[in-house]
């Protein structure tokens, strides 16, 4: 390659599957899972960590309707009382084991999935609350860049007033909240998200 041609760019996924999501199962492996443990995997739940524990659950399609079974999503939350395990959040962690960062891939029908705590409120623009979310970052194969998105809950009165979420049109923010469903005692929310198409997702820049 010569100095005046450009470097040829290169998709987020699904190449991640190897590395980052060793734990679960690939049609590239026949064993069903790579031999070592994850980093990071979809249970943040640690034995010091306090609030409501539950889980989140969603698919996630691609423009045509169609799930994605080789996507892979982070999460990114406050703990139960608002607080942020990140040197800029200096509030005492009680619970410092909790890190708030989760790591999930989808199966072969697009499902994802993470267990956790509900998150409490935390501060926002000009020190204004927001309502209780879930910041998720999507990688997946065709994207040149990972897309980022926010999950809010249904249950949640502070929704109204929540910053971030009133500057989202009316008819747009129904694909950031999630549904409160019960499951076998579990308090679940489900979470689907769309990357393109018929209501597709609302996504950020970051």
């Amino acid at each position: 390659m010569s100095d005046s041609e450009i470097t040829p760019s290169q998709t987020v996924g699904p190449f991640f599957a190897y590395g980052l999501t060793p734990n679960n199962r690939t049609e590239w492996d026949p064993n069903g899972q790579y031999h070592w443990k994850n980093t990071v995997d979809g249970n943040l739940i640690t034995p010091d960590v306090t609030g409501d524990k539950i889980r989140i659950e969603g698919t996630i399609y691609d423009g045509d309707g169609k799930p994605i079974p080789d996507a892979m999503l982070e999460i990114w939350q406050a703990d139960a009382q608002g607080r942020y395990a990140n040197p800029r959040d200096n509030r005492a962690l009680p619970n410092a084991q909790f890190k708030g960062f989760g790591r999930s891939s989808t199966d072969k029908q697009g499902v994802f999935a993470f267990d956790t705590i509900k998150p409490g409120a935390v501060p926002g623009p000009g020190g204004k609350p927001q309502a209780p979310h879930v910041v998720f970052c999507i990688y997946s194969r065709g994207m040149l860049r990972q897309i980022y998105t926010r999950m809010y809950f249904s249950d949640e009165a502070a929704n109204a007033t929540d910053p971030v979420l009133t500057i989202v049109p009316t008819d747009r923010r129904g694909t950031l909240i999630a549904t409160k469903e019960n499951k076998g005692g579990q308090t679940l929310y489900r979470f689907d998200i769309r990357v393109q198409g018929d209501n597709e997702t609302v996504f950020f820049d970051i």
